[in-house]
């Protein structure tokens, strides 16, 4: 979890106020982990918001009063909220009025503010984080620390198709995803592009493989089977972080004996990952677009392990 200045700013280029709450701190069973937050703007009928905090009366009774709540807040969820976690949360909630209003000195990496100047232990905290390379959000006193949100893992979506468009809408809230969106005509995407995905529109999509960073993530899942074909056969001659093929168990034996005879190894051709996501699911696009993300949450999930372990 993290601050995303990003999205506070595209909100407040839309609103005059944005509140933002923020789990600051749990203790016992809550429904969302520390850093977990949401924005919330006034409307003609009352409120809206992005974002979650958990759901249920916690939730809502935070948006109804994001504008008039303290900057620190203590709920034990149990008699105050009437929830089942029986945890307690601490809610920081903070208001800004213009994309101005968002301190212009944040550094890169975190965000730390309070009331006064910055204590000791903050300034350790921040030290410490730093030299780890990892920064945690915690509540330090009335001090709260978030790392910043950086986009800093490339995925790239061949195809806004039925199962391209519903992979995008369900990857594109996660914060960490640096989207590319590609097809053959503008046609083929929905009129509203998710905030934060980059539209590439090219009559010969295979030749823009060569763009795309050697870390980048490749969903293949476009309207041909020969420019799949060509997609992974550019893809094993660039270099990837990971690329997964929308398909079935024939198909991939198919594009294996294909491959094969463009050069490329077994071992080559094995690193890619077909079928994608959870076959089980069933075919429904929206079902797809789940076994994919979960497919996708599930590789990061293992690079942070094996990064943990190894660093």
């Amino acid at each position: 979890m993290s601050f995303d200045r990003d999205a506070l700013s595209a909100v407040l280029a839309k609103n005059a106020r944005v509140a933002r709450v923020v789990v600051a701190e749990v203790q016992g069973s809550t429904p969302r982990e520390v850093g977990a937050s949401m924005l919330v703007w006034q409307t003609a009928d009352g409120f809206a918001q992005s974002g979650t905090i958990g759901g249920g009366t916690l939730e809502f009774e935070a948006a109804k009063h994001a504008f008039s709540a303290p900057r620190l807040h203590r709920l034990p969820l149990g008699p105050a909220m009437g929830q089942c976690c029986g945890g307690a949360v601490t809610l920081l909630t903070e208001v800004f009025e213009s994309a101005s209003g968002i301190p212009a000195n944040i550094p890169e990496d975190v965000f730390a503010r309070g009331p006064g100047a910055m204590p000791f232990a903050v300034k350790k905290a921040l030290a410490e984080a730093r030299a780890q390379g990892h920064v945690t959000p915690k509540l330090h006193g009335d001090w709260m620390v978030e790392p910043i949100t950086r986009a800093t893992r490339p995925i790239w979506i061949w195809g806004a198709g039925h199962v391209g468009r519903a992979i995008v809408a369900t990857l594109a809230p996660l914060p960490d995803l640096a989207i590319t969106w590609i097809d053959t005509d503008a046609n083929r995407f929905p009129e509203a592009i998710p905030e934060g995905v980059t539209q590439l529109i090219a009559t010969h999509p295979e030749a823009l493989m060569t763009y795309a960073p050697p870390e980048a993530e490749h969903l293949i899942l476009t309207y041909s089977h020969a420019l799949d074909l060509e997609l992974c056969h550019r893809a094993l001659t660039h270099g990837f972080a990971f690329a997964g093929l929308i398909g079935s168990h024939t198909k991939w034996a198919r594009f294996r004996s294909r491959l094969r005879d463009l050069g490329h190894t077994d071992a080559q051709i094995a690193r890619i990952c077909c079928p994608i996501g959870q076959p089980d699911l069933g075919k429904h696009p929206q079902a797809i677009a789940v076994g994919v993300a979960a497919q996708v949450i599930s590789v990061r999930e293992i690079r942070e392990s094996y990064g943990e372990r190894t660093g």
